[in-house]
């Protein structure tokens, strides 16, 4: 992340993505898969480090191997003639775009307490009280679906594994992009550490001011 200073003055924080170049390495119809997608490679690797199979799939479109493979869903098959074998997408694809989704894994925190994980206040810490500041307390109040019995409810907050997650920020504003170095700079954090792979998607809901405004943008 870095901040990003508009021509008035105002200090934007922003988190600057490097979208592409990408390959189109398969062509998804309903016909020959039964569903309409186009798949992507993105980022180059050592053959000796990926597998025969990648790279023969990879040098069909005459590409080198790719370390990341990913669908993208379209409506229908017409969606998909508009790509082609070999096409390389940039970020200069999103240049029509205001607002975009971007999804990731967001980062692995391990096996955490109900503070961390939930947020719970914890126990009382005034003096005499037994050293379980951080417990969750009792469960046994909540039962099955009946509110008693041997089983506790599904769903109950305890501690586990936190993080590590398949995360969609939605809607995020599209403050600049530069097309000679394919970046792209939203407002805001994305799921994952630095260097984490993210999928950059269109809009999928936007609220009616932004759904006017991307409106307003494809037509002028």
């Amino acid at each position: 992340m870095t901040r990003y200073f508009t021509e008035d003055g105002m200090n934007i924080p922003v988190t600057v993505i490097e979208v592409g170049p990408c390959v189109v390495t398969q062509l998804k119809t309903v016909e020959t898969d039964g569903y309409s997608a186009v798949q992507v490679g993105f980022e180059d690797m050592k053959a000796r480090r990926s597998t025969r199979a990648l790279i023969a799939h990879d040098a069909k479109v005459g590409a080198t191997p790719k370390r990341v493979h990913a669908e993208f869903r379209c409506d229908s098959d017409d969606e998909v003639a508009e790509y082609e074998l070999g096409q390389i997408l940039t970020v200069d694809a999103l240049s029509h775009l205001l607002y975009v989704d971007v999804e990731g894994v967001s980062k692995g925190k391990g096996f955490q307490g109900v503070m961390k994980r939930y947020h719970f206040r914890g126990l009382e810490a005034s003096h005499g009280v037994q050293r379980a500041h951080r417990s969750p307390g009792s469960i046994g109040g909540g039962g099955i679906n009946l509110g008693t019995g041997p089983k506790i409810k599904k769903g109950r907050r305890m501690s586990g594994h936190m993080g590590s997650e398949r995360v969609t920020m939605r809607s995020l504003d599209v403050v600049s992009i530069d097309n000679e170095r394919n970046l792209l700079l939203v407002k805001g954090p994305v799921p994952g550490p630095n260097t984490g792979i993210l999928y950059i998607k269109t809009p999928s809901r936007l609220y009616k001011p932004k759904a006017k405004a991307q409106a307003a943008a494809d037509k002028g």
